[in-house]
């Protein structure tokens, strides 16, 4: 079974892509979603112990747990310490019930790929990406501050990296239709990739 990592960095256009790739058929693992269920079960009573106050009738209440963690490097990284190592449980299910399926090629759609290692554990690395001003634009829309964004551009690397170091790039600033083009041409060429996991 061969293993693609997808990334990119906020208002890229990886959500969507993901969806491109499950449309073709491809099992995809979000790891945001992993952790979104992991806030609202297993995780909260160990989130609770270690940040308390920051839930809210047995879930992770973000707003709240934001306020202790943002900011503080030693704070977000002791919750690391507690989510990542769940989440890892979560895709590590995930592969073997695709693999148990017959599943050729599985997606993990991890938002730090490269910044946590992640890219060690799959076969090809997928960026999605799209002009500066174009990733601005969106996220504006969304709602998120200007100041917020910096923020958050702050904790990943570089597009400029990530597009360097990935096997294949998705430019979703050409519209859906490449879009659709680009991951199909993806998984034509995955096909005949060698495995590279460690």
């Amino acid at each position: 079974m061969f293993v693609i990592g997808l990334t990119g960095s906020i208002a890229m256009g990886k959500s969507t892509t993901a969806r491109l790739f499950a449309e073709e058929g491809v099992p995809v693992h979000d790891a945001d979603a992993a952790v979104h269920r992991l806030y609202e079960g297993e995780a909260a009573a160990l989130i609770e112990a270690a940040f308390p106050g920051a839930t809210r009738g047995g879930k992770v209440d973000r707003v709240a747990l934001g306020r202790q963690v943002v900011g503080n490097t030693p704070a977000l990284k002791r919750l690391e310490a507690i989510v990542h190592p769940l989440v890892r449980r979560a895709e590590e299910k995930f592969l073997r019930d695709a693999e148990a399926s017959g599943a050729k090629v599985v997606v993990l759609d991890i938002p730090l790929l490269f910044e946590t290692g992640g890219d060690s554990r799959v076969d090809a690395t997928v960026v999605v990406s799209a002009p500066a001003e174009m990733q601005r634009a969106r996220v504006l829309e969304r709602g998120v501050t200007a100041e917020r964004l910096e923020a958050l551009l702050a904790r990943q690397m570089p597009d400029a990296e990530k597009r360097a170091r990935a096997d294949f790039v998705v430019d979703s600033g050409q519209g859906i239709e490449q879009a659709v083009t680009q991951v199909r041409q993806i998984l034509d060429a995955v096909g005949k990739m060698p495995r590279r996991r460690k």
